[in-house]
């Protein structure tokens, strides 16, 4: 197996691949924000703000990607994309690198929020019954450069599984390989209930446990709880990484350090109304958890503090969308 190195040093070339493919275009008053596949938990939540930021005047267009590399190299270089959301241990990744390049581009890259866990799919035959009866088999781990592909090849490293083959290819088409036994097993990194799972038939396929204590030094260890998909009868245990929802690193007098900083300050106010009307996994957001090797960018915590300030001065206003329909219904009824 290849080292942890080299892994490194190939996700160091996807990314900057994927920089020096972009092509920015700029549409005056939209924001965006790049997310992942269309059957992932990532475009739901950039689905989630969107609506939300939607009733403060805020248009956000969600745009699917490939996944949390391309979500860097486009948050880093395209003029239509403000905001993306990228998994906690890609950012690390790319640190640890020792690219110059790579660490410049890393430097800009910011946290407005850390959000939930996602945790680690892996769907294989019922004859492999733990991780380690993954060695010598052939595992599909996510596209080429995609959050899934890099967690699912530190995971082996730190594992010391060492599969027979890898292969590069989406979580649909690793599916369907899947079920045609062409494939033992396939990882897929998403916060549950992931909707590709959702009523499969799957009677040969179960969700692997993982419970290696060497992936414990590095991973928070969770549970993907029974009923979670309809054919899903016990609990599993697995890991997680942590997604979070990111920002290019503008100056504090750039026009979007303002926006960003107004999009953050409508999910904080509003984190109810994400819990209640948004994906199931805003239950597990807090907005307010501090995040290992993550520093709030300064154009959010700057609206933050300002967001509290106004609500001690004036409590009324602490719930924004509910005195916006309260205003609405009020004009409509004069």
């Amino acid at each position: 197996m290849k080292s942890l190195k080299s892994y490194t040093l190939i996700f160091a070339a996807t990314i900057l691949y994927a920089v020096s493919l972009v092509t920015p275009t700029l549409a005056a008053t939209d924001m965006g924000i790049v997310t992942g596949g269309t059957k992932g938990t990532y475009i739901q939540i950039g689905y989630d703000i969107a609506r939300l930021v939607k009733q403060e005047g805020f248009y956000l267009n969600v745009h699917p990607s490939n996944g949390s590399l391309d979500n860097v190299a486009d948050v880093y270089e395209r003029k239509d994309v403000q905001l993306g959301i990228v998994q906690s241990d890609v950012l690390a990744s790319i640190h640890s690198s020792g690219d110059k390049q790579l660490n410049d581009i890393a430097k800009q890259i910011k946290m407005i929020f850390p959000l939930y866990n996602e945790e680690v799919h892996v769907l294989a035959s019922r004859s492999i019954k733990s991780f380690a009866d993954l060695q010598g088999k052939v595992v599909a781990i996510g596209s080429e450069g995609s959050g899934t592909a890099l967690t699912a090849s530190l995971l082996f490293e730190i594992a010391g599984v060492t599969p027979g083959e890898l292969k590069h290819v989406d979580a649909k088409k690793a599916l369907m390989l899947l079920r045609s036994e062409v494939i033992d097993a396939m990882f897929y990194i998403s916060g549950y209930p992931v909707s590709l799972f959702s009523g499969i038939y799957t009677e040969n396929l179960h969700l692997l446990p993982i419970t290696d204590q060497r992936i414990a030094e590095h991973y928070v260890s969770s549970i993907i709880p029974a009923g979670t998909y309809s054919w899903q009868k016990e609990p599993i245990n697995t890991f997680a990484v942590k997604a979070v929802l990111m920002s290019y690193g503008y100056d504090e007098n750039h026009e979007n350090c303002k926006n960003v900083g107004e999009v953050a300050r409508i999910i904080y106010s509003n984190e109810g109304w994400l819990k209640k009307n948004g994906h199931a996994k805003w239950e597990h957001v807090d907005l307010n958890a501090k995040l290992a090797g993550w520093e709030q960018y300064k154009c959010v915590s700057k609206a933050i503090k300002d967001l509290k300030k106004a609500q001690e001065e004036n409590p009324e206003d602490s719930n924004s969308v509910k005195n916006l329909l309260r205003k609405k219904v009020s004009n409509t009824s004069n």
